[in-house]
This record gives structure tokens, C-alpha cells and sequence, in this order.
């Protein structure tokens, strides 16, 4: 994850920087603490077990924040055609919102964007006639977008939603009606729609509005889900035992490498530190937390392997 402006930073990003209870860099959040935490925590455990009934890996990837093609996907891959099944697995995420353990993702939504081009005819401003405006005549497609109830969610997950993140269009003069307008929009979406579905629905709106377009479509992800279940209750126990806090299961917020690796392991859930301050100038993690993070780890352990 960039850092930003350096200068706004107060201390370097890259050189951790303890302060006032809190620990700043960036990662210090999302994910680093929770790395650090989990091999900790699995050492800990291995010294005291050494007879434990699993076995304990890690994969630490730079590739998340990013198209994710280098990282995680080759490793599943890689597992899925050796035969290798996973039983858990714990993506050490910043999940808590207010405190250490409020929340467990045992799932995410779909992502899936479209590059949007509608094209029109240039022409001088004053001569609309002349002329075909793309944007002018999208903008009827797009309200009608914006409004469409693309489904109700379902016991896990909130309704999928529809957004535009980027509109560009003219030819850099006030005078001038633009000859295409391209616009960038993305998907998330709950297990209630399909890929297939979405984009039906989408061309469907586009061509009754009699729009010359192109639509390129990419899928970053498609939604995963494990229900409430062994790997769930082992954390949810770890948590109530280490801090006396009663989480709750959620499948709000971004996607994350998780997404990759329940094609190949049944069950996979998210839990790491609070995360108000993650991708954020002076990103940091309060002290009190972090030992208690590798204890709910630990325990987590204890409560499926032995």
C-alpha cells in the first residue's frame, strides 16, 4: 500500500515508531502486527504441543492490494493441482472495528468492474445539432443504474450494490461536445446475484436506452462464505476467553485473499486488529492489543488441534 505524502507523515512509514500506546507504520494495522502475531503465537503453540494432531502453515503475500495474479491465486493453484487440501485458515485482516475482537469476517463480497464507453459524435458546442453528446445521452442509463435494486442480500450479506468511481469525458475545451465518454463503475455483490445475472441486467438497461457503447468487464473476485461452524466457534471461544468480548460474524467491507483460498479450504474466516486507521497517514495499532492478538491465535490453535 503507497504511503501518501511522506511529509505528512510523523514519524517514516517504513520504520516502526512506537509512541503514546501506539505503534506506527504503515501495515502496522492491515496486516503486519497480524503476521507477526500468528507466527508468535504458532511458535508458542509448537513449543508447548510439540505432539499436536495438525500441521501449521503460513503464506505471506505482497500481491493482495494489488490485480492479486502473482500471489495468493498461484499458491492455491499450485495446492489445488498437488491435491492438497487445507482444513482452516485464518486471514489476519483488520476486522475489529472499536475494539480487539468485536468482529470475524467469515465472508466477503464479490467484486466485479466495468470500463463503460458510450460513444457519441464530436462537434462544436454551439452546433449541438451537429453533434451527438455521449454524456448527455448516458446520463438516463446512469440514474436509471444508480436506482436499480440489484437484490435484497441474504441472511449473511447486505444487498449488492452498484457504483460509478470514475467519469471521463471531453476533449479538454469548454467549446467542444466530446466524442466518447468512458465510465468506470464496480460491483459488489452477495451470493443472492451471479456474474452472469449482473451483467444481463446491465446490457439490458444500456440497450433500452439505445446507447452505442463498449463494455469491458473484469472479475476481482467472486463472494465466499463459511457459515458458522468449527473454525468460527474455535476464534469466537478464543476471543471470549482472551478478552471477555462476544464477536460477532460479518461479510461487510472490502474483499481480501480470502476470496482465492476458500476454492480449496471449506472453511476460511478473517480476524486481526481494529482497523480505523488502516491505508491512513499515521497508520498505527494501539500497544494493548498486540499481545493479546497472538494469544487469540494461540488459542484458536489449542481449540482445533488439540
Amino acid at each position: 500500500m503507497p504511503t501518501g505524502p511522506l511529509e505528512q507523515w510523523t514519524s517514516p512509514p517504513f520504520v516502526p515508531t512506537q509512541r503514546e500506546g501506539k505503534l506506527y507504520g504503515r501495515g502496522a494495522a492491515d496486516m503486519k502486527t497480524s503476521i507477526a502475531a500468528m507466527v508468535v503465537a504458532a511458535e508458542e503453540f509448537v513449543h508447548a504441543h510439540p505432539h499436536h494432531k495438525g500441521s501449521i502453515g503460513f503464506l505471506i503475500t505482497s500481491d493482495e492490494e494489488g490485480p492479486a495474479t502473482d500471489g495468493t491465486v498461484i499458491v492455491c493453484n499450485a495446492l489445488k493441482a498437488r491435491g492438497e487440501q487445507l482444513d482452516y485458515c485464518v486471514v489476519g485482516e483488520p476486522t475489529s472495528s472499536d475494539v480487539l475482537g468485536d468482529t470475524i469476517k467469515n465472508g466477503r463480497r464479490g467484486s466485479m468492474s466495468g470500463k463503460l464507453t458510450v460513444k457519441g459524435v464530436q462537434g462544436h458546442i454551439a452546433y449541438p445539432q451537429l453533434a451527438r453528446n455521449p454524456i448527455h445521452q448516458c446520463a438516463p442509463a446512469l440514474a436509471e443504474l444508480v436506482a436499480e435494486k440489484w437484490d435484497d442480500g441474504n441472511e449473511y450479506y447486505l444487498p449488492t450494490s452498484w457504483q460509478v468511481s470514475n467519469i471521463h469525458g471531453g476533449a479538454g475545451a469548454s467549446n467542444v461536445i466530446p466524442g466518447n465518454v468512458v465510465i468506470d463503475f464496480n460491483f459488489r455483490f452477495c451470493t443472492a446475484s451471479t456474474v452472469d445475472g449482473l451483467q444481463k441486467r446491465v446490457h439490458a438497461i444500456l440497450d433500452k436506452h439505445g446507447l452505442e457503447y463498449d463494455l469491458k468487464w473484469s472479475i476481482s473476485g467472486h463472494p465466499f462464505l463459511t457459515p458458522k461452524g468449527t473454525l468460527s466457534d474455535a476464534m469466537s471461544d478464543a476471543i471470549k476467553s482472551e478478552t471477555g468480548v462476544t464477536t460477532e460474524l460479518s461479510t461487510t467491507g472490502g474483499t481480501s485473499d480470502g476470496r482465492f483460498i476458500a476454492q480449496i479450504c471449506p472453511q476460511v474466516v478473517e480476524f486481526g486488529p481494529p482497523n480505523g486507521s488502516i491505508h491512513k497517514i499515521d497508520e498505527h495499532i494501539e500497544v494493548r492489543f498486540i499481545d493479546p492478538l497472538k494469544n487469540i491465535y494461540r488459542r484458536t490453535m489449542e481449540n482445533l488441534l488439540l
